[in-house]
This record gives C-alpha cells, sequence and structure tokens, in this order.
C-alpha cells in the first residue's frame, strides 16, 4: 500500500517504514506528525485518486531530526567586466520516518523502532570516530528527553518572632533650675555712668580772676653775714 502526499509545495510517493526528507516542520525529535493532504493512494492494480484530495486518508508519521541540508553554491559571472561572484546556500529540511497509511477503509502500519540518531552521529560513526558520536549521541538524547523538573518541597515559613516591647527610656535629663523672677517692683538696676574726665576750669571771657593760689608759707630770715676784718 503506498500514498502521495503533498508537502511544502512538493509531491512524495510514500510507502509504511519510509524515511521521508521533506521541507522543514514544526516539532522536536520523536513527535509524531500527521499529513493530511493525501492525493492519492493505490494497493497493487487498485487506485483512488483524490479530486484534489482523499477524503479520510492520512498519513502519519515520527519526526527524527531536523538538519540543513546539502550546499548549493550559487556562482555568477559577467565576461569581460571583472565580475564574479560565488555565494552557498544550505536549505533546512525535516527528516521523517513514515509508521501508518490509512484511507479507502484500509490501514497499514509500520512494525519497527524509530530510530532518532541524527545524521552527523552516523556520520561520524562511519569515519570511526566513536568517542565524538558517544558524545554527541548523549548530547542529541538529552535534547529529545529533558530531565523532568524536580518537585520543589514546600518550604514553612517560620513564625514570626515576638516583638520584644522597648523598656520605657529613662530620662537622663536634670530638671532645669528655673531662674528666680525679679519682682517687679524692684527698682531698676542702675547703669553706670561713664566718669567724664576731670578737666580743669579755663578762664572766663567775662574778666573774672582765677581764685588766687594759697600763699605759700614764709622763709625763714636769712642769717646776717659776719663782717670781715
Amino acid at each position: 500500500m503506498y500514498a502521495v502526499i503533498k508537502t511544502g509545495g512538493k509531491q512524495y510517493r510514500v510507502k509504511a517504514g519510509d524515511l521521508l526528507v521533506v521541507e522543514k516542520l514544526d516539532g522536536e525529535p520523536g513527535a509524531e506528525v500527521a499529513f493530511g493532504e493525501v492525493l492519492m493512494i493505490g494497493e497493487g492494480d487498485k487506485v483512488t485518486v483524490g479530486a484534489p484530495t482523499v477524503d479520510g486518508a492520512s498519513v502519519t508519521g515520527t519526526l527524527v531530526e531536523t538538519r540543513k541540508g546539502e550546499k548549493v553554491k550559487i556562482f555568477k559571472k559577467i565576461r569581460r567586466q571583472g565580475y564574479r561572484r560565488t555565494r552557498g546556500h544550505r536549505q533546512t529540511e525535516t527528516v521523517v520516518r513514515v509508521t501508518a497509511l490509512a484511507g479507502g477503509g484500509k490501514t497499514e502500519t509500520w512494525d519497527g523502532t524509530v530510530d532518532l540518531t541524527p545524521k552527523a552521529v552516523l556520520d561520524l560513526r562511519a569515519r570511526n570516530l566513536a568517542r565524538l558520536a558517544d558524545a554527541a549521541d548523549a548530547k542529541t538524547a538529552a535534547k529529545a528527553k529533558p530531565a523532568p523538573a524536580a518537585k520543589a518541597t514546600p518550604v514553612k515559613k517560620a513564625a514570626p518572632a515576638p516583638k520584644a516591647e522597648a523598656a520605657p527610656e529613662a530620662k537622663t535629663e536634670a530638671p532645669k533650675a528655673e531662674a528666680p523672677k525679679a519682682d517687679a517692683k524692684a527698682a531698676p538696676a542702675k547703669k553706670a555712668a561713664a566718669k567724664p574726665a576731670p578737666v580743669k576750669a579755663a578762664a572766663k571771657d567775662d574778666g573774672e580772676k582765677a581764685p588766687a593760689k594759697k600763699a605759700a608759707a614764709p622763709k625763714a630770715a636769712a642769717k646776717p653775714k659776719a663782717p670781715k676784718a
């Protein structure tokens, strides 16, 4: 039993167990892929052609890997102009293992085991690079089967500690001594007046005489000199 399917703008003739390389499809390695656009189903001489697809027909498969295809070189040249350009391109493609076909009231399945080993690892093994191949295989297996997330054990919140009551702070401030209030009837303090410097009394201009000075004490009478002989 075979079928003709359409995907990525191209048509492919497939049967159960075929390894199919198609345009890039969404999904992780190991995911199940279904092709709903089945254009034709055939088994021996019996052929069912759709208009444009066969009603109720489907093709299922398992996604093996998504990779880059072979490099294609694009070379451009304009003669006598010195123009030459070389470019490269690698188209992204998906590898699918067809596992079952259904349509026309019949179903066919493939009983084999799907190998998810990518082409890069197979190439390393072909070159006798077993060590690198095993490392790449382990990395691919880790991506295909992510480890289950460990359940986080709920952490019990510790009861909040009782708040210690703050002891009343002792007032260390000494009582302010109240100054004795001055009696309202008390006489105001006399301001010390600056004493003026003593000034000599000047003689008046109106002709008044200045007071006479005290008479000096009388001198003792001089002794008479003795006559010369």
